[in-house]
């Protein structure tokens, strides 16, 4: 996370269970509040894979009563949707119940299974038959410079006003360092470049962080290519692909063309939840045993 420290007060933690790292909360501070971190996709309570209930329990108690030592009055924690996790793991949202933490937002989710895969539907078949009529080609490269300039930053400034997250330095420097993990895929009519995405890949998902296409792209069918393309040649050993949410305004509102490009890709609904919970009212919890 070192990339954008400038950005953030780190306030992230660690919790150990007879001296052994048990617990981890990537975390920022701003005033009285902590977050979990606001720089990545998604960050929360990660615990080893070793983490029983009851021990789980007392490992979010000790966060809670450190926190309270430190003056904090608010924890917003956001729990990382259960498909990128490798085994069961909503610790986090029981615990959430139990201390009376306020739900503050809950985004759809757009994922495809890959062990109960749909079919790519009508439209985006012909999307794609109308991208190969147009001599598109996929590659998987590095010219992230291409695609930022070029395709991503000019869309996101005239449709939205604003900038990527990540500079072109910035996802240049984590492309370097898990090269693996991040790769970027583009699409060319010859040598132009008219469409691409830079997608993120974990042990469980597939997910395209930056997806964006040139004002041709209705005509050439070049977003439906890329899709069909990174849904597909990455999905060895992956369990799901993560279109992001479809949801704005904290999930009060559904975006009706987002849904329906995404269904359309096969893809379905899972939820991605915010908490905010009271530090001093919290510290004390505890959890009665029959």
């Amino acid at each position: 996370m070192d990339y954008h420290k400038d950005r953030f007060t780190d306030f992230s933690l660690m919790v150990y269970k007879d001296d052994v790292l048990f617990a981890v909360l990537p975390a920022n501070i701003a005033g009285e509040v902590v977050y979990s971190h606001q720089g990545l996709t998604y960050g929360s309570f990660v615990l080893q894979k070793n983490a029983k209930l009851l021990d789980a329990f007392e490992a979010f108690k000790a966060l809670l009563n450190y926190l309270y030592s430190k003056g904090v009055h608010h924890l917003d924690m956001r729990v990382i949707p259960s498909f990128y996790n490798l085994m069961p793991s909503d610790e986090l949202v029981y615990f959430m119940f139990r201390a009376n933490a306020k739900l503050v937002k809950r985004d759809a989710l757009m994922v495809i299974d890959y062990r109960h895969k749909l079919r790519f539907q009508k439209n985006r078949r012909e999307g794609i038959n109308k991208a190969v009529r147009n001599g598109l080609t996929v590659s998987v490269d590095t010219n992230f410079e291409g695609f930022w300039n070029e395709i991503l930053i000019p869309n996101l400034k005239n449709k939205y006003n604003v900038a990527p997250v990540h500079s072109l330095e910035e996802i240049r420097l984590l492309a370097q360092r898990f090269p693996q993990q991040i790769q970027q895929v583009n699409v060319y009519k010859g040598t132009k470049i008219v469409a691409g995405t830079t997608v993120f890949l974990t042990k469980t998902t597939i997910h395209p962080q930056y997806v964006s296409a040139n004002t041709d792209k209705n005509s050439y069918g070049s977003l439906d290519l890329v899709y069909d393309f990174v849904v597909n040649n990455f999905s060895e050993g992956k369990w799901y692909f993560d279109f992001n949410t479809s949801s704005e305004e904290n999930g009060k509102l559904l975006n009706s063309g987002l849904l329906f490009w995404k269904e359309s890709c096969g893809a379905r609904t899972f939820t991605a939840d915010n908490y905010v919970l009271d530090i001093a009212s919290s510290k004390d919890l505890t959890l009665p045993l029959l």
